[in-house]
């Protein structure tokens, strides 16, 4: 089973090299990594690039970054995975993602599992992130198994047959940091097979905060985007009104004692933006692109 792992990063070099660390020290080695960046800046610095990375440039944008991502690795891999820039993968991680795909050839997508998640708690360090990877892999592996089947995704840590995603691509009408991709591309590729939620991969996500769009961005796409990829056929509508409610409620709430890591006030104020475009026919995800 060919793996590649595709990891789009900006402005972040030291994270990035901290999880090309974790790649390189995999029980199954991937067969390729590409990192998809803006300009040479967002790097590791030699030597801890390496000659084992290839490397593809272009503008930011998750979605437009991980497109080029799959660009380089098409037709060359079984399955490629997508490692946020600051994602921690278990030892075992890619073992048991060629594991999964090669005993569930009717499986198309699979997210694994998140030991800790950084974005709920402001962020956690390396140091925290790889005291829990250790103590994982310290255990006995879990029997792979699916958990559920799921039409959505974790872009963290989620892993595509590549034969299924043929054609496919992230959405780049979902700009900068292309809230809900993960999902939309989930959604797209259900369509060809089983998209499970899954133990056979694991891993932390630190959350780091640098790098993030600004709240007035965000507080936007969390308004318009769902309702874009409801018309579009890649979320349900339950889903997409559960996360506008849950949003919206948190946001309003939280303004009052918002947490230090989060600009409550901004999303606050994208959120209502995002409501009367909705209502005036005018929403678009990417008016963030001209957001302040």
């Amino acid at each position: 089973m060919r793996i590649a792992v595709v990891i789009a990063t900006l402005g972040r070099p030291h994270e990035a090299g901290q999880v090309l660390e974790r790649l390189r020290r995999q029980s199954q080695p991937p067969a390729r990594i590409v990192f998809s960046v803006e300009k040479a800046e967002d790097l590791p610095p030699q030597p801890v690039l390496g000659d084992d990375v290839e490397v593809v440039f272009g503008p930011r944008g998750l979605c437009a970054q991980r497109n080029r991502g799959m660009t380089r690795i098409s037709g060359e891999c079984d399955v490629v995975v997508f490692y946020d820039d600051d994602y921690l993968p278990s030892r075992r991680s890619l073992e048991g993602v060629g594991a999964l795909f090669a005993a569930h050839p009717e499986v198309v997508g699979a997210t694994g599992v998140v030991l800790a998640d950084g974005v709920t708690r402001g962020g956690l360090s390396w140091e925290q992130g790889e005291a829990i990877v250790e103590i994982y892999d310290a255990a006995p592996p879990p029997a792979p198994a699916i958990q559920a089947d799921i039409r959505t995704a974790y872009g963290c840590n989620m892993a595509f047959r590549c034969k299924a995603a043929d054609g496919l691509r992230f959405d780049e009408r979902l700009p900068l940091y292309g809230w809900q991709e993960d999902v939309d591309f989930a959604g797209q590729i259900a369509r060809r097979g089983r998209v499970v939620r899954t133990n056979a991969f694991a891993g932390v996500h630190l959350g780091v905060a640098k790098s993030r769009s600004p709240g007035k961005r965000l507080g936007y796409s969390q308004m318009v985007n769902p309702v874009y990829l409801v018309r579009k056929g890649t979320m349900r509508l339950s889903h997409a009104a559960r996360i506008m409610c849950c949003n919206l409620v948190a946001n309003h709430v939280r303004v009052l004692a918002p947490e230090p890591h989060i600009d409550r006030r901004g999303r606050v104020l994208g959120n209502w933006r995002g409501l009367l475009h909705l209502v005036a026919g005018r929403a678009d995800p990417e008016q963030i692109s001209s957001f302040q």
